[in-house]
C-alpha cells in the first residue's frame, strides 16, 4: 500500500505554518502554534485518528490568536485533501459520538468534494485558560472549506469547556478516520463517479 501523506507550506504576513499529515499512521503527534490548548486538541485529534500529524506555527499572536487558528486549519485541510488524492477506495462516511464526562459530541464527516460545516456547539465560557473558545468554530470552518469536505459537529450535553473542547477534538478524529478507512482499492465511492466538483 503506498502512504497517504500530504506536506503544505503556507507564509503570510501573519502567519508561517508547515504540516505533514499521514493518514496511514500510528497517532503520533509533533505539535507547536504557540497556543498550548490548540496543541493539545490537535494531539487528541491525531491521536484518536490514529494519523501521524506534524504541524507547526508562527504568528501574530501578540494581535490575536484568530489568524494562527485560522491558518492552521487551512493548512491542515490542504494537507488533508492532498493525501486524499482522487479519494478512490476510502470509505468515504464517518461518524462518530464521544462522551468526557458530562459532555457528548458527535461528529459526522463526508468527504465528498463540497465543503460545508454545521457547527452546533455552544460553550458557556469565552475561554479556556488563553484560548477564545469562539475560534474552534473559524478553525473547523477552515478544514472544511480546503479539505472540501462536509462536516457536521454537534454538542449533545455539556458544561465544562474543556471537556466540550476534548470531545470535539476526539469525535472528529474518529469520525474521520472512519471516513478515510480504505475499502475496495480504485473504488470511487460515489455513483457520480468522482468525489470532485
Amino acid at each position: 500500500m503506498t502512504g497517504r501523506r500530504g506536506e503544505i507550506q503556507r507564509s503570510t504576513r501573519e502567519t508561517e505554518i508547515e504540516a505533514r499529515l499521514d493518514l496511514d499512521g500510528s497517532g503520533e503527534a509533533s505539535i507547536a502554534t504557540g497556543m498550548p490548548f490548540l496543541d493539545h486538541m490537535l494531539t487528541l485529534f491525531t491521536h484518536h485518528g490514529r494519523f501521524d500529524l506534524a504541524l507547526r506555527a508562527k504568528g501574530d499572536l501578540e494581535v490575536d490568536y484568530h489568524h494562527s487558528v485560522e491558518d492552521a486549519g487551512l493548512v491542515l485541510g490542504e494537507c488533508l485533501a492532498e493525501a486524499l488524492g482522487d479519494k478512490s477506495g476510502i470509505q468515504r462516511f464517518g461518524a462518530a459520538y464521544v462522551p468526557l464526562d458530562e459532555a457528548l459530541s458527535r461528529a459526522v464527516v463526508d468527504i465528498c468534494g463540497r465543503p460545508y460545516l454545521s457547527y452546533r456547539v455552544r460553550f458557556r465560557t469565552e475561554r479556556v485558560g488563553e484560548f477564545p473558545t469562539e475560534l474552534f468554530e473559524d478553525f473547523f470552518r477552515a478544514v472544511s472549506d480546503r479539505a472540501r469536505v462536509t462536516l457536521h459537529l454537534e454538542l449533545l450535553h455539556g458544561r465544562n469547556s474543556h471537556h466540550i473542547a476534548e470531545t470535539l477534538f476526539k469525535a472528529f478524529g474518529r469520525a474521520l478516520r472512519e471516513a478515510v478507512s480504505r475499502t475496495t482499492p480504485g473504488l470511487i465511492p460515489s455513483t457520480k463517479g468522482t468525489l470532485s466538483l
